[in-house]
C-alpha cells in the first residue's frame, strides 16, 4: 500500500500535519492488511508529524535507520535516531543504501556516496548495530518497477543477498509469536 496510490500520479501530497495523520490513520487502520507477522513502514526523512503519529497510533517492535553514507543524509539519520530514542522506540540497527556501485563493465567498486566509515563512526556513537549494505544497482529499481522486489526477481543475486540477511538479522531482534 502507498500513500502514491491515493493521490494522481502527478499530483504533488500538499498536506498539512491534520491531513497527514488521517491519511496514516486510514492506512494503519483501515487497510485490510490480512494476516501480517511484520508490517514495515517506509518513511522519508525527518522527525515531523508522519514519524510522530506513527509512533502514537502504532505499538512498533522497533526501527530501522536507513541511510547513505552522504554527509547531509547521515545528518538525518542523526536526527531519526534521536527522535526515536526520545519516544521511547527501540532501533534495530543501520542499513546503508546505496552503498557501493560495481560497474558491470570493467567490475571496479565504486563508492558514489562516500566510503562506510561516516556510517560506521554515526552506529558507534549512537550504540546502533550495523545492519548491512545494499548496493547500488540498476536492477533493484527496474525490479521495484516491475512489481516484483529483487529477493523475488533474482533470489540468486548477491543483492537479493544482502537484502535477506538484512531481514535475518532484524528478524532475530523482534520476538515472533506464533499467531
Amino acid at each position: 500500500m502507498s500513500m502514491g496510490y491515493l493521490v494522481g500520479e502527478s499530483a504533488p501530497v500538499v498536506w498539512r500535519g491534520p491531513m497527514v495523520m488521517k491519511a496514516i490513520q486510514q492506512l494503519l487502520h483501515e487497510v485490510g492488511w490480512g494476516g501480517l507477522d511484520i508490517l514495515v513502514l517506509d518513511l522519508p526523512p525527518g522527525t515531523g508529524d508522519t514519524q510522530l503519529t506513527i509512533t502514537q497510533q502504532v505499538i512498533l517492535d522497533g526501527s530501522v535507520i536507513v541511510t547513505t553514507p552522504h554527509t547531509l543524509a547521515t545528518k538525518d539519520a542523526v536526527k531519526g535516531i534521536n527522535m526515536f530514542k526520545a519516544v521511547n522506540v527501540d532501533i534495530l540497527g543501520l542499513v546503508q543504501n546505496m552503498s557501493l556501485f560495481t560497474c558491470p563493465h570493467c567490475n571496479g567498486d565504486t563508492h558514489v556516496f562516500g566510503s562506510r566509515e561516516r556510517v560506521e563512526k554515526m552506529c558507534s556513537e549512537h550504540s546502533i548495530e550495523f545492519l548491512g549494505d545494499i548496493p547500488l544497482h540498476p536492477n533493484i529499481g527496474d525490479d521495484a518497477e516491475k512489481g516484483k522486489p529483487t529477493v523475488v526477481a533474482e533470489p540468486e543475486s548477491e543483492r537479493a543477498g544482502a537484502f535477506l540477511d538484512i531481514a535475518k538479522s532484524i528478524v532475530t531482534k523482534i520476538e515472533m509469536q506464533e499467531r
